[in-house]
């Protein structure tokens, strides 16, 4: 049974807390949808309780908890169990331990995997609330393979962490409310279609098909070319998004990609496929470390330098995978050796380039990083990811560069490419991998992905191991072919033809060429580029060009024959120099042919128009009489061969003339190798440029930061100021000396009633209170303090002063905020008026008892008789 035969699979990634999310999206599913989901929830190990009970009360599917192996069906829910993972393999889901990664459990990610895997275009993964970023690295890996992604909205989600990662990310296809997803779901399958079948290729004159136009409508709109990638995968990325946009034919695509640049953005990325993972096939990069580097540093000597170039890196996972396993490998020498390491990492798309210097990846990178790798090289930032460490950081310059078309880097010793070849032509791989020729150093090594290889190649590298596809270069042999990786840069169309329409052709070198044969009637041209490489011939053109001697080349100042090879070059750039484009004439020129010469016309046209060949030149060729001169010297002499002397003196000349060649030849030579390495350095030097402007942006972000929490601190003063004052105005208010002391009696802070009282000045802070003069008759007041800090318990005593007063002197404990005893609170409160006022009462209790005492004498004999009792109170209120 095909893929397509079976049902499709959606697997839906979420935690237990978001529980809520699935009701709500399970809600939403008809019994007889077709489909078959799979719920991968985070549980707690320990957890027993009816997930699945829970879950079918809220959806007509059949809800099963998957404890063994089982067949996926359609209009079925599976739930994966507690402390187990699931992967999918033929359709058949599979009970897996989980794998514990230092406390990080991520099933969603493992089961996304293994789904993108079995299903590839036709894989659906659907990210619900959850906490942590488990399923994004899944989503990616499902959006490498073509499938679909949806996430729920995060403003609407219970726990939002996990639907914003994989939207920051930019793997969300489709965000949208949980009730919601499921019905955009079934719009973007109701688009989906069977492959077309494959059609014949059509001829130059016929007109383009979509996809050519999609290719056209990308290049003018972000120059880079994908007419030599491989087309089944463009018509697949092109078919998901126009699922994604509900559009039923690719031609209505087209037209609102014609509209819409956003979504000619999106495409590009779409093309790029730019997924990637540390350490991707583990054994290989252990063989990289363990034979490759080592053997890589016994080819140069201690110290040396070794270069390294990852072409498509991505988001940086590789490049960084690079590093860290050169650090393990330089460590694992005997003797220890002080080699270093400069890696270059290039990639089309600056966003991946952008995410890949800040050097920071979510937590689930922790399923393809060992914990010693985690722990050594990186550093975990607030359990949010994990940013790479310094010292590996250091060793990547990250820069954008396009591969096909701009310069490469020289003198590499190592180049991974990994799974950038199989997304092309064979062609544009043959191309590449000329150019990593070029660029290694002799038996330096390429390392490309598990399904690549150096086919049609294989004279120029040799293979170290054919199942980690580890390639030495080799220097070809002299009857090789030379390997020419010429990429000219394909110019974007005028702004007014941005926009095409459905009927735009292709650009036709041949059409076009007659074009401007008609317009000119020449019988021998030649189309060349700027730099001379012939794009176009018409008519015999043996008798001007022939085949150099060596490599071979389709270069026309090379091919050029005797007589031609001085002129051209020069008729060249006079014709680029010409304000309107008028052609350059050379008459009568002196060709050379076999065994023979001939006289030639040459005419060299610097093209303006039609557009897509402005910038050409053309090259006539027209045969032309014996000049009039040379006639009139032969008919005299009555013979036109040369006399003696003047044979050796035009042999002379010809040897001069073909050493000043020679020497112009191996000049123009080291000055193409002097602008290559300066090109590379350039590049080098504009990476570093970029480095420091990242770097400048970071110094300006923190010091932007740091002027914020210098404002938070200020308004803090500020309010520890106000707060100051109002303690301040409130102690002063209670008219209540305080007194605060430290352990050791020595004195923290007062009052300005305590500085009345113990005669105390700013100055005396710090200093032990009793060693200051004081008004207060208190000498036990160390004893006390100390009883206080012992028991915790407050002491409370009146207290005298030498002039008279009294006081109510309070000791309490002095307590932090964080419960901790510092020191103790002494008050004094005035009690001074209340004292006397007591003082007045006993005396005025003493006068009535001694007038009480009076009376009773008086009464003599009735008061010995009958003494009054002093219990009733009516014998008191006659006393």
């Amino acid at each position: 049974m095909s893929v397509r035969a079976v049902a499709p699979i959606v697997g839906i990634g979420a935690s237990a807390g978001g529980l809520e999310d699935l009701d709500r999206f399970f809600g939403q599913v008809p019994p007889d949808s077709g489909l078959s989901f799979v719920v991968v929830l985070h549980l707690d190990p320990a957890h027993k309780g009816h997930l699945a009970e829970r879950l079918q009360r809220c959806t007509t599917l059949q809800v099963e908890q998957v404890d063994e192996s089982v067949r996926v069906s359609p209009d079925h829910v599976y739930l994966i169990a507690p402390n187990t993972g699931l992967s999918l393999r033929q359709g058949v889901l599979h009970r897996v331990g989980p794998a514990p990664m230092h406390g990080q459990h991520l099933p969603i990610d493992v089961f996304f995997r293994s789904l993108a895997q079995d299903r590839q275009e036709h894989s659906i993964g659907l990210v619900l609330s959850g906490m942590g970023r488990d399923g994004t690295l899944g989503l990616c890996a499902i959006k490498d393979a073509g499938g679909l992604t949806l996430v729920q909205d995060p403003a609407e989600a219970r726990f939002d962490d996990m639907p914003r990662s994989a939207i920051a990310a930019g793997l969300a296809d489709i965000v949208a409310p949980a009730e919601d997803l499921y019905g955009q779901l079934q719009a973007c399958l109701r688009q989906a279609r069977p492959p077309r079948p494959q059609r014949a290729v059509p001829p130059p004159s016929a007109m383009p098909d979509d996809l050519d136009t999609v290719i056209i409508l990308l290049r003018n709109h972000t120059g880079h070319d994908f007419s030599l990638y491989k087309r089944s995968t463009l018509q697949r990325r092109v078919e998901r998004r126009q699922r994604l946009h509900q559009l039923d034919e690719i031609a209505h695509y087209v037209r609102y990609l014609q509209d819409n640049p956003l979504e000619r953005e999106q495409l590009f990325k779409e093309f790029l496929i730019g997924v990637t993972s540390f350490f991707r096939d583990p054994a290989a990069w252990d063989h990289l470390r363990d034979v490759v580097i080592p053997e890589l540093l016994e080819r140069r000597p201690s110290g040396a330098q070794i270069r390294a170039w990852v072409a498509g890196c991505s988001t940086g996972e590789e490049a960084y995978s690079l590093g860290i396993v050169f650090r393990e490998a330089i460590e694992r020498l005997s003797p220890p050796q002080s080699h270093s390491l400069q890696i270059f990492a290039t990639d089309l798309d600056p966003v991946a380039i952008a995410r890949a210097r800040q050097g920071f990846y979510p937590l689930s990178i922790a399923a393809d990083v060992s914990p010693e790798r985690l722990q050594r090289f990186f550093t975990q930032e607030n359990g949010s990811g994990y940013r790479i460490g310094k010292e590996v950081r250091e060793l990547v310059i990250f820069a954008e560069q396009n591969v096909i078309q701009d310069p490469p880097f020289t003198r590499i010793d190592l180049i991974i490419c990994r799974n950038l070849l199989i997304y092309m032509k064979m062609e544009l791989q043959r191309q590449l991998l000329s150019l990593f020729h070029y660029s290694l150093n002799p038996g330096a090594v390429l390392f490309l992905g598990s399904a690549e290889t150096v086919s049609g190649s294989g004279e120029c590298f040799h293979t170290l191991d054919s199942k980690w596809r580890f390639f030495r270069r080799e220097t070809p042999s002299l009857g090789q072919a030379p390997m020419h990786f010429n990429f000219p840069t394909l110019k974007a169309l005028p702004a007014n033809t941005a926009t095409m329409t459905e009927g735009t052709q292709p650009i036709d070198l041949k059409a076009l060429l007659n074009q401007v044969l008609l317009e000119r009637v020449t019988p021998v041209t030649i189309l060349a580029n700027p730099h001379g490489e012939i794009l176009y011939t018409t008519g015999r053109t043996g008798q001007y060009l022939e085949p150099p001697v060596g490599h071979a080349s389709l270069n026309l100042f090379v091919m050029a024959r005797e007589g031609l090879r001085e002129v051209l070059p020069g008729l060249c750039r006079q014709a680029q120099k010409q304000p309107e484009g008028e052609p350059v004439l050379q008459r009568s020129v002196h060709v050379r042919t076999n065994g023979s010469f001939q006289w030639v016309d040459v005419a060299v046209h610097d093209l303006r128009d039609p557009a897509p060949l402005r910038g050409m030149l053309l090259v006539v060729f027209n045969e032309a009489p014996e000049p009039a001169t040379k006639r009139r010297r032969t008919h005299r002499s009555g013979t036109a061969q040369p006399s003696a002397p003047e044979e050796r003196e035009i042999q002379r000349l010809r040897e001069a003339l073909q050493s000043t060649r020679e020497q112009m030849q191996t000049s123009q030579e080291e000055l193409k190798s002097a602008n290559e390495e300066l090109q590379s350095t350039n590049e080098e030097l504009q990476s570093t440029n970029e480095e420091l402007t990242t770097s400048k942006e970071e110094m300006q972000s923190l010091n932007e930061e740091l002027q914020t929490v210098n404002i938070e601190l200020q308004a803090k003063v500020d309010d520890l100021s106000r707060v100051n004052d109002d303690m301040k105005n409130l102690l002063d208010s209670t008219e209540i000396a305080t007194l605060f002391l430290e352990e050791d009696l020595r004195i923290r802070r007062f009052t300005s009633q305590a500085a009345k009282l113990i005669n105390l000045i700013p100055g005396d802070v710090g200093r032990p209170v009793t060693q200051i003069a004081s008004e207060l008759l208190y000498p036990e007041l160390a004893q006390d303090v100390a009883e206080v800090l012992r028991t915790l318990v407050f002491s409370e005593k009146l207290i005298g002063t030498q002039d008279g007063r009294w006081f109510n002197a309070r000791i309490l404990p002095y307590s932090t905020l964080d419960n901790r005893i510092d020191g103790v609170v002494v008050t004094l409160v005035d009690m001074t008026k209340a004292k006397r006022l007591e003082n007045e009462l006993r005396q005025a209790l003493k006068e009535l008892s001694r007038l009480a005492g009076v009376s009773a004498t008086d009464q003599g004999g009735d008061a010995a008789t009958n003494p009054p009792k002093h219990d009733d109170p009516s014998a008191v209120a006659d006393a």
